[in-house]
């Protein structure tokens, strides 16, 4: 029998857990799909691309306004922390901006090129940036939202339990709410995995980046989200997270939603009527379309 690396998986089975491209066989195409619908969303819409939230070429954002004093939702995009770019996740304005809510996809330098914790670093300076600046795009400084997709998710829980008077002399509260679709809360199991070849994780990095050992944010809202096709390590990181973060001023929301993977569920931001776009939106308090 061979030995297990982290709780009952062996080295094997925890990288397999954690491959989503081979557990599901039209990753190429959904990839291709987050392109092209993006592409389709920068030509249709409103669009402010590449703007500068930090000193380095990776710190862009882009902006798709909503009209005046809009609520913003935040969007950074997954890629287990080494690949992907915000322009294949552009799509994700086409669930908010028809809702009247300004969509902001986060650009970052992506690991081995920077440690986790200067990935992190980047992406609560790119919400600085966004409370600082909504005025320059009509966005409402006092109405922003985090949403993210895997990797994203884990950056969406940093987001989070971010002291934020502690890092910029931002209000407290300056996040209200967030959902995290098919994210990464315990980083164990990633430094234990195949994925550890490239992040180079050591124990440390892996506890201080890790939400659900983290604090839980004194207040706001939480929407956990995850396709039901998803493998049993994402669910339980879905579930301990929200274990972990569970008390009576942080309002969590769990949402599994049947026939959807890994790939195909982040798709559902392409328009306002999805369940998942409407969830975000009513957290949000936004009416759905």
């Amino acid at each position: 029998m061979s030995t297990p690396v982290f709780r009952q998986y062996d080295q094997a089975a925890l990288d397999r857990e954690y491959d989503n491209r081979r557990k599901v066989a039209a990753f190429p195409e959904w990839l291709a799909r987050y392109t092209r619908e993006s592409e389709r969303v920068r030509k249709d819409l409103d669009a402010r691309l590449d703007v500068a939230y930090g000193p380095t070429p990776a710190e862009r954002l882009d902006i798709f306004p909503a009209g005046t004093r809009a609520p913003i939702n935040v969007f950074v995009h997954g890629g287990y922390w080494r690949s992907l770019d915000k322009a294949e996740f552009d799509f994700v304005a086409g669930a908010f901006v028809p809702a009247g809510v300004a969509s902001v996809v986060v650009n970052y330098a992506l690991v081995p090129s920077v440690s986790m914790d200067e990935l992190v670093r980047q992406c609560r300076a790119a919400v600085t940036w966004v409370h600082r600046n909504a005025a320059s795009f009509g966005g409402d400084p006092d109405r922003i939202f985090v949403s993210g997709h895997s990797a994203g998710g884990h950056l969406v829980a940093m987001l989070l339990a971010t002291d934020w008077r502690a890092f910029d002399g931002l209000p407290a509260d300056v996040v209200k709410g967030g959902a995290g679709i098919s994210g990464l809360y315990d980083l164990e199991p990633i430094r234990l995995c195949y994925l550890n070849d490239t992040l180079g994780l050591t124990p440390e990095d892996a506890r201080r980046n890790s939400p659900v050992l983290l604090p839980a944010p004194r207040r706001g809202a939480l929407l956990l989200t995850l396709g039901g096709e998803e493998g049993p390590e994402y669910h339980r990181q879905t579930d301990d997270l929200a274990r972990a973060w569970r008390h009576p001023d942080l309002a969590i929301d769990v949402l599994d939603l049947a026939g959807e993977d890994h790939f195909s569920i982040v798709a559902q931001l392409e328009a306002p009527a999805s369940a998942l776009s409407r969830a975000i939106l009513a957290q949000m308090g936004v009416p759905g379309r």
